[in-house]
């Protein structure tokens, strides 16, 4: 028999030996045993570990596939492979895809693949990376619609796979038991090590480390098809298997083996193979059986139990999910995981890593319980509902902790503790989610809602978390430590208590279900009656604390509205008795009052975090399952308790009681006086919303969804994502309202106009967002909706500001408008009872006091106030009860004892009624006791206000509170009769806590009574207000005198603009119309001529705090003046600093033009202020920003721009770049040329060229270091690095970096330059050579160094050091002086050329330059003038001298050994322009840049024609050397192209220059017929470069404008402002180029010296001399590659793309946007001396600045140099928003406009200038 440790070949040959035996040829039981001892001796866990492991493996593979190879085993069995479902695992971070369209369950998900296949156009989908990892649903018809499936998954393909032959698995039968059990084994063994503790994470790891290679192998078969798994099902599930094998080897293992380590909760020990004990669960579980020992039974359920307590290994979670699409083992599996599930959550709470087991339990459940079907079958089957219940109620009661709400001493209530790990690390939502998701299936949920001691146990469950984190007003000093275990509170009721409730919600929707709801009701009910037991609630709440958790009473109030809505039950059939009631609204109320409070800063030594939780409570995600129920159930017990009692309770929560007196001075024992106004307004909004808001009491939903829409839209303009967020839905996904649904884009579309994503340029890119139509603002915006929704009160004010706006826009109202009043959708009639709140006289004689006390000036009203109460007033009359007889009412007895305020309860009728006197206790110091009472006050306008509140008040009387109300002591004694039936208990219960007492600091005034006369009703107060608020007598006038119309008809708007005044006509109006008796009251008070309003008396300390007042408010306007005045100069001054076209407006710059006669240019310094020039000793400078550029060398030859490569076949190859065209000429000159002249016959600077911008503000420069050093010493400085020089312009905060000398020039010389002498040619060239030679003569001679020099070195160091050394050093000899002189007029060239780029390649527009008062060339060229001159040109070596005079023959006597010079033909024209002028001593005179320039034209003219002699073909040369032949004897010969051309090809011919036959690109070029015409064509575009240049080059140095012209009349335009034009040049039409030249010696020999020299050299290099003559190609230019329109196009390619230099998937891959370059960001594979991959990139692509593209994030970042920021994305979604991260994963559409000006930016440079946001990445991207 073979050995364990045989050889490849032997394995396979026992392998087919064994196979051919045990198929059948005989000796089966013989070959059985042997395979079972061979596999027993293979899989025995050797101490070997790896070789041993793979050996084993190799085993396996051998003996399954029978000896055959191993990959041919694989393709056979995947032949029979039915394959209708995808079934692709994957793990966290994936990018998967989900549909709504096409789901069935919330969950459901696709791989990128079968998303692809499927056709999911027009569908709301969205891309997502996975957090727990999940599987593809492709092909299951449970969790999505078959519509959606794959082309690959769409085919029913089982009835046509062909059976699997026997002996194809027969082998994987026999061997795979015994390859699993091994691996059982392994797992167990790994626990059993060490005897006495657990094993350590380390030892666990390194088993699992070692098991690797096994389940990857099983992971292997999984893939190989539906018949391997199968195979595998069958084995797993086997308990014949399990039994034998376990069996055998029981006796080895029995003791040491399976024990369970010791364990503190359950002390099993070992109890043999397999059992295990399941979790003890509370005493309080009815199912015993849960708590049973628990014996596996098979292979599945112990690989499970160890898979938990390896706390769930990825490798064997996927493994275990790829077996998913077998049915047999998906059913075996679920009822397998329940089982399991309290050994799960046991584990899970002990865990370290619980957030990654978390996400692996979740990747597992979540594949099992979203399966309708498969949670029914588990849930009949398994008692999966109990299980669950069970273990959360076991899971929560680990933490428990005793509740301090109410009864601290004597509470029996626990609560959860917010502080434990439990809940803090949310360690609960796997089994939560499981539970909201089994919870979704409409069969589960019945079962729940129908098992009545399910119900009891949930709602035991949810107790747990009520009255949680409870809050205790800190009364002395601020608290330490501010706890935020609210997060924890807030996440917890949501997650554990919300969500299932709204999940159970969404099965009631129809009478059928009327039963669920009595059930939860009375549950629900049961248990807050427990609550209030356990917690020792009488009447009265604690006072200062506060829980925000109320989880009962919301179920209960959700299950009420429900039931009304849906289900047509009686309202009152499911509610308590009154008393019940009366509880029930005491915790919600004091949820409001206390909201109250902390936005009144009563909190405020609490710290934040209780803001914090205000917040929460009312935020978009909880208001629904928060706020909204907690109102609903405070409306429903308005509903249905005496009004009274309920408005007198708000005013005690709300702590104001005691300042609605009549008296003009009170004190409140319960609030400190700053408090009272805002307390004040909480109580009047609070009531406005309780009876206006609609939400649970009869509006539809779409009414719901478009009043939060709309209350949205008022705040703020929204963009679509921050709107779904925004709107509360349901948070069961199921519930109907699905983000994207057709519901929410149609009502959006009905009350919202888009705003496409504006641009302002250098502004921050805006969103496309959405803004409410114009009939929203005039008809629907609803305060009351937007004060309930509003997270920050600033969003209140906002929605108003924006309100006003439209007012005054459209006209409709020019003041200062008061929210609007909207009239209600009606009430459903269960809730009728709501409006008596209207009609009681505790609120008529509260809005009567607060009349009275506004219209006479008491302190701490506001005008909030005011319109709260005419608010209420105008709810009142919208909803009078049946209209009221004329005669004067006979009012019942009944209520006449109590109070003689108002004679009933309608506020119709009570509105006219007179209050004559009011007896108040006031403070003996207040104004009122000095009166006399007068004789006849009538017993019968007295209110008696002294009786008490309740007992406490009795012996509370010393500390004196004034009371208006009477009726607050009759309601306490309604509500003691009901509670309690014998009054003796009554005073035990009521009896204070003296403990709690708080009372006013400092000694009490005595009270003592007053007797006020008042004189006024309702309406008459109404009046008077009128003229107070308008500020004039009479002002109020009834409409109806004019028009009787007005009562029979009246046309009252559903809605109404305005403000104080207009509302109380409409309310004057509306009570005239509801009844006569007011109509003509009314009309009575308008004819008496109201006397005015007492003046008030001011007591001293009143004046104080008003004076204080009034100078607070005086300096605040003050202050307001200063900042508007400072803003506004701020803003003119950005006007003109920005105003870049229009020189006129230019006041930040006086750098003066010739115009102004002065002698000097004069400058002003931003930071001292002083004007004046710039001079030798204190040189002015411009404040530059150095960067360096490789903008320029991005420019293409081709017209097609270049796209971004999304495919393997698009790639891009940079040679046909401006960058890489120069640079290879350079090459190829330095290797025929002398290095010192190659090195002037080029520019360099296309690629890390140096460009210098300014924003044109100048400074001292000695100004300038001291402010550097200021700022060296301010540390708070982010964003830029003072150490490398940078700053901001102290004036405009402008991105600088250096301060180029202002050259101490004198305007007056250089308008004098500019006049015509008439020299001729000859006298200029001379005055030219001789100013060259006198070198370094600069008016500021170097050796006496002055600070200007000083300067002037110091700057061009920096140009030097802003780009790399790189890009400086060309010169073959490094540090030769040739390389400065080089580097130094590239400069000039760099700026010039990229000036120009600015203008868009050319000078048509003409103008100013666009950069005139920003430019600062003129500077520059002065800087790199007085460091050229310091450079000799040896006279020989000259290139003037060669451009002006016929040299002898000097290459004859040459040495060989030293190369030439470079030929001049050869030479770059503009280079050689300014080598010349920036040598000559400056400022420069006008006639000799005039003759310099004429010079340099004929040679350019040359070079053109040379050019062109190559280009046409051999017969087109003879052709045209013919013809010009003739010409060249004219007169006029030297001016006519054709002569000169004949001639240059003559020359050209001696040489071998055109001997070695066509070239074929050439050839190609000249298959096209040259006429004259498009010859003249192609000379004028050779030369047109260069003439721009000149032409900008002459603009800056001379000043003058540049016209501006056609494009087809550019090259006159230009030539004829460079003076090259002839002036005897009349029409245009016989113009030809030759015509501007002028040449200094005759053109024939000077041409053929120039040719002579190409001839000599192609006489050794023939194959070279084409080469390198000037092609001038057309370069395009800049741009940025060209994107996709679709996002996804670049995600797919890129995400999962390899990095080339790493090899790896990057993390964080990033693009290249100027090259295309595929890099990592901030990846350490690629890194290189400390520089990070996209940096590096960034300094070979653009010289320091990167454009990148974040594929992950759909963002580019800029890197600057040693900066970078985030810039924004081009990439918006279909409502014009960005989707940074992709967290949304809607598909994105490229931005046309954004791209644009991203590459705006760019090619003109300013990104430091626009974008605000940098800061340093330390070579970290």
């Amino acid at each position: 028999m073979a050995g364990a440790g045989a050889s490849g070949r032997e394995k396979r040959a026992t392998a087919a030996r064994l196979k051919a035996a045990l198929s059948g040829g005989g000796g089966e039981s013989g070959a059985a045993a042997e395979l079972q001892a061979l596999l027993e001796r293979a899989l025995a866990p050797a101490p070997g570990g790896g070789e041993a492991a793979a050996e084993a493996l190799e085993w396996c593979r051998c003996l399954l596939s029978g000896g055959e190879p191993w990959e041919g085993f694989v393709q056979a069995v995947r032949a029979y492979d039915p394959a209708t479902l995808c079934g692709l695992v994957w793990t966290a971070n994936f990018v998967a895809y989900r549909c709504r369209t096409c789901g069935i369950s919330p969950c459901m998900s696709l791989c990128a693949e079968c998303f692809h296949q499927g056709e999911h156009a027009g569908h709301d989908y969205n891309m997502f990376r996975s957090q727990a990892g999940g599987a593809c649903d492709c092909g299951d018809g449970n969790v999505m619609r078959e519509a959606g499936f794959c082309k690959r998954h769409r085919m029913k393909s089982s009835s046509n796979v062909p059976c699997v032959p026997k002996d194809l698995l027969m082998m994987s039968e026999l061997v795979l038991p015994q390859f699993i059990f091994s691996l059982i084994q392994y797992l167990r063994e790994g626990y059993n090590e060490p005897a006495l503790d657990l094993p350590s994470e380390k030892d666990l790891h390194r088993i699992l480390q070692m098991l690797e290679p096994h389940v990857s192998f099983l992971e292997d078969l999984t893939k190989m098809g539906g018949a391997m798994r199968s195979v595998l099902t069958q084995v797993l599930t086997n308990q014949q298997f399990y039994k034998d094998l376990s069996s055998g080897l029981a006796g080895a293992t029995t003791t040491s083996g399976q024990g369970e380590s010791s364990d503190e909760e359950d002390q099993d020990g070992s109890q043999g193979v397999g059992k295990r004990k399941r979790v003890k669960l509370s005493s309080s579980t009815k199912d015993q059986s849960i708590m049973d020992v628990l014996k596996h039974k098979c292979f599945l359920e112990e690989l499970l139990f160890w898979t938990i307590k390896y706390e769930f290994p990825q490798k064997m979670v996927t493994f275990l999910l790829n077996m998913l699409p077998d049915q047999d083992y998906k059913i075996a599996f679920t009822k397998t995981f329940v089982q399991h599930y309290a050994f799960i959550m046991k584990t899970l709470k002990k865990s370290h890593e619980s957030d990654t087991m978390s996400n692996r339990i979740v990747h597992i459940s979540v594949q099992l319980f979203s399966n309708e079907e498969l949670a029914r079958q588990v849930t009949e089957e398994c008692q999966l509902l109990d299980i669950m219940v069970t273990v959360l109620l076991y899971m929560m009661e680990s933490c428990l902790i005793k509740s301090e709400l109410q009864d601290e001493e004597n509470s029996l209530h626990v609560v959860v503790n917010c502080g434990e790990a439990l809940l803090k690390n949310n360690t609960y939502w796997p089994l939560v989610s499981d539970f909201i998701n089994i919870l979704s299936h409409q069969s589960v949920a019945k079962k729940f809602l129908e098992d009545h001691s399910l119900l009891v146990t949930w709602m035991n469950f949810v107790s747990f978390f009520q009255g949680m984190n409870l809050n205790k007003r800190e009364l002395n000093e601020h608290v330490e430590f501010e706890s935020q275990t609210y997060y924890a509170a807030f996440a917890a009721e949501l997650e554990a208590c919300a969500q299932p409730m709204w999940g159970l919600l969404s099965h009631c929707k129809v009478r059928e279900t009327q039963e669920y709801t009595r059930n939860v009701v009375r549950y629900c009910l049961e248990a807050l009656q427990d609550w209030f037991d356990a917690i020792n609630f009488v009447d009265e709440p604690a006072p200062n604390q506060v829980t925000f958790h109320l989880p009962l009473h919301r179920y209960y109030a959700m299950f009420l509205s429900k039931a009304v809505k849906c289900q047509e039950l009686d309202l009152d059939s499911i509610l308590p008795d009154q008393e019940m009631l009366m509880k029930l609204m005491i915790h919600p109320l004091q949820i409001q009052a206390s909201l109250s409070e902390i936005h009144s800063n009563m909190w405020v030594r609490n710290g934040l975090q209780i803001k914090g939780q205000a917040m929460t409570y009312v935020q978009s995600h909880f208001c629904n399952s928060m706020i909204d129920p907690d109102i609903y159930l405070l409306q429903v017990c308005a509903s249905r308790l005496d009004p009274d009692y309920f408005i007198s309770s708000v005013f005690e929560r709300f702590k104001v009681v005691d300042l609605l007196t009549m008296a003009s001075q009170h004190q409140n024992t319960v609030l400190d006086s700053e408090h009272e106004r805002s307390m004040l307004e909480g109580a009047l909004t609070f009531l406005v919303i309780l009876l206006s808001l609609r939400v649970h009491l009869g509006m539809t939903d779409d009414e719901i969804l478009r009043a939060e829409m709309v209350a949205q839209l008022c705040m703020n303009d929204r963009t679509h994502s921050s709107l779904l967020d925004l709107i509360p839905e349901n948070p069961n996904p199921k519930s109907g309202i699905v983000p994207g649904s057709l519901s929410f884009e149609s009502m959006l579309s009905a009350v919202a106009d888009f705003k496409a994503p504006v641009f302002e340029p250098g502004g921050s890119m805006q969103q496309g967002m959405y803004t409410p139509k114009a009939d929203i603002w005039d008809k629907e915006f609803d305060p009351v909706m937007v004060i309930l929704r509003t997270v920050y009160r600033r969003d209140v004010q906002s929605a108003m500001d924006r309100y006003t706006a439209f007012l005054k826009q459209s006209g409709k109202f020019p003041g200062n408008p008061w929210p609007p009043y909207k009239k209600r959708t009606p009430l459903h009639p269960s809730y009728k009872g709501l409006m008596k709140l209207l009609h009681c006289k505790t609120l008529h004689i509260v809005l009567f006091t607060l009349l009275y006390k506004i219209l006479m000036d008491h302190q701490n009203l506001s005008e909030h106030v005011l319109c709260m109460v005419l608010y209420l007033i105008e709810l009142g009359l919208e909803d009078s009860p049946e209209q009221e007889s004329d005669e004067e009412d006979s009012v019942g007895e009944h209520e006449r004892c109590h109070d003689s305020w108002f004679p009933d309860n309608n506020l119709v009728s009570n509105m006219r009624h007179f209050i004559n006197y009011v007896r108040v206790r006031v403070p003996e110091t207040a104004p009122e006791v000095k009166r006399e009472p007068p004789a006849s006050t009538s017993s019968d306008g007295l209110a008696s206000s002294q009786s008490p509140r309740r007992s406490k008040s009795l012996q509370r009387e010393n500390s004196g509170t004034a009371q208006v109300f009477s009726l607050v002591a009759e309601r306490r004694k309604k509500f003691q009769e009901i509670i309690n039936r014998n009054s003796s208990e009554a005073s035990q219960v009521v009896r204070p806590k003296t403990s709690m007492k708080w009372s006013a600091p400092g000694a009490t005034p005595q009270l003592t009574t007053a007797i006020l006369e008042i004189k006024e009703s309702i309406l008459s107060l109404l009046i008077k207000l009128h003229h107070k608020l308008s500020g004039k007598q009479n002002s109020y006038y009834p409409p109806w005198f004019d028009d009787m119309e007005v009562l029979i008809q009246p046309e009252i708007p559903k809605y109404s603009h305005g403000d104080g005044m207009t509302a109380v006509e409409r309310i004057l109006l509306k009570a005239a119309v509801q009844s006569r008796l007011n109509k003509r009251i009314i009309e009575e008070i308008c004819r008496k001529v109201t006397p005015p309003v007492p003046p008030k008396k001011i007591s001293p300390a009143e004046k104080k705090t008003l004076d204080k007042e009034e100078r607070r408010q005086k300096a605040r306007e003050r202050q307001q003046k200063l900042l508007a005045e400072f803003a506004s100069r701020q803003k003119s001054f950005m006007e003109t600093a920005m105003d870049v076209e229009s020189p006129d407006a230019d006041i930040a710059m006086e750098i003066a033009t010739s115009e102004q006669h002065v002698s000097e240019a004069v400058y002003d310094c931003v930071i001292c202020g002083q004007s004046g020039p710039s001079t030798e000793d204190r040189p002015t400078g411009l404040v530059v920003l150095l960067q360096a550029s490789s903008v320029l060398g991005q420019c293409r030859n081709s017209t097609e721009p270049k796209k971004l490569p999304t495919s393997e076949e698009e790639q891009i190859y940079p040679s046909d770049t401006c960058a890489a065209v120069h640079d290879v000429r350079l090459t190829t000159l330095q290797r025929y040329f002398k290095d010192s002249s190659c090195l002037q016959a080029v520019s360099i600077g296309w690629e890390g060229g140096v460009y210098v911008q300014t924003c044109g503000h100048t400074l001292h420069i000695d100004c300038h270091k001291s402010y550097m050093e200021s700022l060296r010493n301010d540390q708070v400085l982010q964003g830029f690095s003072v150490d490398k020089g940078e700053f901001t312009c102290p004036l405009c905060r402008q991105f600088a970096n250096s301060v180029l000398p202002c050259y101490p020039g004198n305007s007056v010389e250089r308008s004098l330059l500019q006049c015509h002498s008439n020299k001729s040619m000859q006298d200029l060239i001379k005055e030219v050579e001789e100013l060259q030679e006198q070198l370094g003569t600069f008016p500021v001679s170097i050796s006496s160094e002055t600070n200007l020099s000083k300067e002037m070195e110091s700057v061009m160091k920096d140009i030097k050091s802003t780009t790399q050394k790189k890009y400086t050093d060309y010169s073959k000899t490094p540090g030769s002086p040739d390389n400065d002189f080089l580097f130094m007029y590239s400069v000039a060239r760099t700026n010039l050329e990229l000036e120009l780029v600015h203008r868009g390649g050319n000078l048509c527009l003409g103008g100013a330059s666009t950069a005139g008062k920003r430019s600062c060339l003129n500077q520059l060229f002065h800087v790199l003038a007085m460091h050229m001159r310091l450079y000799s040109i040896d006279s020989a070596y000259n290139p003037w001298r060669k451009l002006t005079q016929l040299m002898q023959d000097r290459n004859s006597q040459m040495s060989s050994e030293e190369l030439p010079e470079v030929p001049v033909l050869y030479r770059d024209v503009s280079s050689l322009l300014l080598i010349q002028i920036l040598t000559m001593p400056q400022p420069l005179c006008k006639e000799h840049f005039t003759c310099i320039v004429k010079v340099l034209f004929t040679l350019l003219y040359t070079q053109a024609l040379a050019a062109f002699s190559v280009k046409c073909s051999a017969e087109d040369r003879v052709a045209w050397k013919n013809s010009g032949a003739l010409k060249k004897n004219t007169s006029n010969g030297e001016k006519s192209w054709e002569a000169l051309l004949s001639h240059v090809i003559s020359e050209l011919s001696k040489g071998k220059m055109f001997e070695e036959g066509e070239t074929e690109e050439l050839a190609m070029v000249s298959s096209s017929v040259w006429s004259p015409e498009s010859i003249e064509c192609y000379l004028q575009q050779f030369c047109l470069p260069f003439l721009r240049i000149t032409c900008l080059l002459q603009h800056h140095l001379f000043g003058g404008d540049l016209p501006s012209c056609q494009e087809d009349e550019e090259f006159t335009v230009l030539t004829n402002c460079l003076g090259l034009l002839p002036s005897s040049f009349q029409s245009p039409h016989q113009f030809t180029s030759a015509s501007c030249l002028e040449w200094p010696v005759p053109a024939f020999n000077m041409i053929s010296q120039w040719c002579l020299e190409l001839a000599s050299f192609a006489d050794r290099h023939a194959e070279q001399v084409k080469v390198l003559l000037i092609q001038e190609p057309k370069w395009d230019l800049p741009c940025l590659l060209q994107l996709p329109e679709n996002y996804n196009t670049i995600f797919q390619y890129y995400h999962r793309k390899t990095c080339t230099v790493c090899t790896k998937v990057p993390k964080d891959p990033a693009v290249c946007l100027v090259c295309g370059t595929f890099v990592c960001l901030k990846g350490l594979c690629c890194k290189q001396q400390s520089y990070c991959e996209c940096v590096l990139h960034s300094q070979n692509c653009g010289a320091g600045t990167g454009i990148f593209l974040l594929i992950n994030a759909s963002v580019i970042i800029i890197i600057r140099g040693h900066r970078f920021c985030l810039w924004g994305s081009v990439y918006l979604d279909a409502h014009g928003e960005e989707d940074r991260d992709l967290r949304r994963g809607k598909p994105l559409y490229i931005c046309k406009e954004r791209y644009k000006v991203l590459e705006q930016q760019w090619v003109s440079h300013t990104f430091d200038h626009i974008n605000k946001r940098w800061g340093p990445h330390y070579n970290g991207l």
